[in-house]
């Protein structure tokens, strides 16, 4: 059993459903329509230029080229979340890149070798498509998480100098605010865990039952990769604003930004 082929043609009747959304749209004054079909056309790009990389990628399969993507996907997404963020300035690139690489790396490593056990772990198949899904899910996780750390500062700025006059310490000062931020962080994830399978059936199991695999198999891959991701999303969250904290504080602890 295989995956049915979808034609250009199909894919191109889903903009009928999208009449609709446009209409009411137009109706209530919202102002997404062009936002929507510049994001969909963007898709649609990036996509296409990606599959034909990559299937440059699995054809060569080398472990070189194929851990060059992986530092290439870690750099965009350091700079979507700077970006995302609203930091201004190139100081937090090397920190971020660390904290998505550190542990997202090991994660892969871990899950290639000891969960799937693979022949070779560094098979583009397996490595490009297993750090997207972990790269992905922390790129939101540490977007959620720098923004309320650095947020709850901001708002309670006269706190966190009053903890910071008792304490004398910018970690006792600032603990409240990095486990409120983790927490924030890990806490869709968590949710997505508790509700996988009554609420949502997730990408990679619906994808490998798409793809001709026995349900079991599919849920086998789900679960393992799921507590992947909720592991690389943990400690990338918290090495984001460990390193960030680094440049976003001055030497008398003072936030910056």
């Amino acid at each position: 059993m295989g995956t049915n082929e979808i034609s250009y043609l199909s894919m191109l009747s889903l903009v009928l459903l999208m009449i609709p959304v446009i209409m009411i749209n137009r109706k209530l004054n919202i102002s997404i329509n062009k936002k929507i079909f510049y994001s969909i056309g963007r898709m649609v790009i990036q996509l296409s230029l990606v599959g034909i990389f990559l299937q440059y990628i699995f054809n060569i399969n080398n472990p070189l080229i194929n851990f060059a993507y992986l530092a290439f996907m870690i750099g965009v997404a350091s700079f979507a979340t700077i970006k995302s963020c609203g930091f201004k300035g190139k100081k937090f690139i090397i920190p971020l890149f660390f904290a998505f690489i550190i542990p997202n790396v090991i994660v892969l490593l871990f899950f290639n070798i000891f969960v799937i056990r693979l022949d070779n772990i560094f098979n583009a198949q397996y490595m490009i498509t297993i750090a997207g899904m972990l790269l992905g899910n922390s790129l939101s996780g540490n977007i959620i998480c720098i923004n309320n750390f650095y947020k709850a500062i901001k708002e309670n700025q006269n706190e966190y100098f009053y903890a910071l006059s008792l304490s004398g310490s910018k970690i006792e000062a600032l603990t409240p605010y990095f486990k409120n931020a983790v927490s924030a962080s890990v806490n869709p994830t968590i949710a997505s865990i508790e509700t996988i399978g009554l609420v949502s059936l997730p990408g990679m199991m619906t994808g490998q039952i798409l793809g001709g695999a026995i349900p079991l198999t599919a849920i086998k891959y789900q679960i393992a990769i799921m507590v992947a991701i909720l592991i690389g999303r943990y400690f990338s969250g918290i090495l984001s604003i460990i390193f960030m904290s680094f440049k976003a504080f001055d030497d008398y602890d003072i936030l910056l930004y």
